[in-house]
């Protein structure tokens, strides 16, 4: 089959009925015509729909020399700096697609799968090996969708806490069959659960101390046993008018509950190995692959902010004042420090021991550490410049009643009418104020988890030797 078009995927994703609840109701019926779901899944469709269209079909997709079919560059394992290349180029189309928004689009989950596969020797026994490598080729082959979960309910984060040998709260393997492994309990946070076709889940922190947290496996989102229990929807199916972001990529984020999961043998890809579940992070080039995908759609984000604080600037005429053209400055700054981060990166990878080319970790990981800082100082620059007209924006149904000649004329901006200047101040709320904007920044804060052990991890892993060895030979010079 390989590549897939945007109806294949809304027909696969209806017909699997998954078990979803939201709003204290289990969704019947087709999910794509959910309110709280429509938005995001016409707008994944789209990006399905991209891979065939002539403009796009040579960087969002790459040819199978054996089968001669297509599947997406997102599931390529770069050979070359050239590969990288392409993958990031098809990245960003599909952020542009989604102004960024969509930290979940299809190519982030493609990628780990993709990372996983290439240093599957790193599972340990062959047959988990074998099976991780097949999953892959099942998922390239049949372009299929994946949510993930790597994070445990926040019972009690204490570093001394440990859950006692009662019922299961964070998911764990109870039991194993011939049939497979037994999981029950409940995992966060499965942003899109419930409208792809896989669930990937993989170890937390627990299994340093438990080899009943130490699993790694997928299986399809209608498994016997799966519920995906949602929260509140940020978009209500309004027009794009009124909530141009919410309406369109709202990406539902939901609780997972195993209540006694069998994952089929097949499917499993680690098992109560603690010391390969340390190592799989560590080991393998996750965290710079991934760093790459999500640098790439950071980009293309921090490009639509920029975009939009310039048109507020432009449509109120106040782009003579300093303090203003500071504040867009800032952005810019922060622009070109991650595109030269992300260049960075593919200038200086290397093939890894498992025969990828990986981006460099270096400048990804100051990337990382970079964004969660600067996206809410963005936020509060949208709202330091939009002020008072980010709250004098009626709806696209005031604009249509007998007040509407009215709102057009008083509401007018220095370059464009009022119903115009609403749509785009609507924009920078939507972007910066409303739900959907709180989702957003929350999101981007916490991407890749605490910016303190973030910054962290940097500071163990950057290896700064030979600057200490160049102040200790400086303070050595006998001038």
């Amino acid at each position: 089959m390989a590549c897939i078009n945007g109806k294949t995927y809304l027909n696969r994703i209806n017909s699997l009925q998954n078990n979803v609840w939201i709003n204290g109701s289990k969704i019947t019926g087709n999910i794509s015509d959910h309110p709280s779901f429509s938005g995001a899944m016409k707008s994944q469709a789209k990006l399905y729909d991209m891979q065939y269209e002539k403009a796009y079909r040579d960087i969002l997709t790459c040819r199978n020399p054996e089968s001669g079919e297509r599947y997406g560059t997102s599931y390529l394992e770069p050979k070359t700096k050239k590969d990288l290349a392409k993958r990031r180029r098809s990245f960003q189309i599909w952020a542009r697609q989604s102004a960024g928004m969509m930290g979940r689009s299809p190519d982030y989950m493609n990628t780990v799968v993709m990372t996983f596969a290439a240093c599957a020797d790193l599972f340990g026994e062959t047959r988990y090996s074998e099976n991780m490598r097949q999953f892959y080729d099942f998922c390239k082959n049949s372009d299929i969708s994946l949510t993930h979960t790597f994070i445990q309910p926040q019972v009690n984060r204490s570093s001394l806490y440990f859950e006692n040998g009662g019922d299961a709260i964070a998911a764990k393997v109870i039991d194993k069959n011939d049939k497979g492994i037994v999981v029950h309990g409940a995992r966060l946070l499965a942003t899109q659960g419930g409208m792809t076709d896989e669930i990937l889940v993989f170890p937390t922190g627990a299994f340093h101390f438990d080899e009943a947290y130490a699993y790694a496996f997928s299986i399809p989102s209608n498994t016997p046993g799966l519920k995906f229990l949602c929260r509140e929807s940020l978009a209500d199916g309004s027009r794009s008018y009124d909530h141009p972001l919410s309406s369109r990529f709202e990406e539902v984020d939901s609780i997972v509950v195993f209540d006694h999961v069998t994952v089929p043998w097949k499917r499993v890809f680690l098992n109560g190995n603690t010391e390969i579940a340390t190592r799989l992070y560590t080991d393998s080039g996750f965290l710079p692959q991934q760093i790459h995908q999500v640098t790439s759609r950071n980009v293309v984000k921090t490009e639509f902010v920029l975009g939009v604080l310039q048109s507020l600037v432009d449509a109120i005429n106040i782009s003579e004042y300093q303090h203003v053209q500071s504040k867009i400055a800032e952005v810019i700054i922060s622009l070109e420090t991650l595109k030269a981060l992300l260049t960075a990166s593919e200038v200086h990878a290397s093939v890894d021991p498992w025969g990828t080319m990986t981006p460099d970790r270096k400048p990804l990981m100051a990337a990382m550490n970079f964004f969660p800082k600067i996206y809410p100082r963005f936020i509060e620059i949208i709202q330091l410049i939009g002020a008072s007209g980010l709250v004098s924006i009626p709806s696209e149904k005031d604009f249509a009643s007998e007040n509407g000649p009215d709102l057009r004329k008083y509401l007018q901006a220095a370059d464009r009418d009022g119903y115009s200047k609403v749509q785009l101040f609507r924009l920078a709320w939507d972007l910066s104020m409303s739900g959907f904007a709180g989702r957003q920044e929350l999101y981007e804060r916490f991407f890749f988890g605490d910016p303190v052990r973030l910054a962290s991890g940097l500071y163990r892993d950057y290896d700064r030797t030979k600057f200490v060895r160049q102040v200790e030979e400086f303070l050595n010079r006998k001038d």
